[in-house]
C-alpha cells in the first residue's frame, strides 16, 4: 500500500468517518473514493486539496513528504 493510501484510510478512520461521507464532503461519488483508498485511481489536485482541508493537514503529508 503506498502512502497517501495509508494516510488517506488512517485518518479516515481517526475521525470516524465512513468511505460514504469522506465521498460526499468531497463532491464525489463513493466508487471514486474507494478507488483512491484502493491505490487504483489519484485524486486531481482540487480533491487533494479538499482532503487536506478536511484532515487540517497539508497536501505534503498526505502524499509521505512531510511529518504531521
Amino acid at each position: 500500500m503506498k502512502i497517501f493510501e495509508k494516510n488517506l484510510i488512517e485518518l479516515r478512520k481517526t475521525n470516524k468517518f465512513t468511505q460514504r461521507q469522506m465521498a460526499e464532503k468531497l463532491g464525489i461519488t463513493q466508487p471514486s473514493y474507494i478507488r483512491y483508498e484502493n491505490g487504483t485511481s489519484e485524486p486531481k489536485q482540487e480533491i487533494l486539496v479538499k482532503i487536506a482541508d478536511i484532515f487540517d493537514v497539508s497536501i505534503d503529508f498526505l502524499l509521505g513528504r512531510a511529518d504531521i
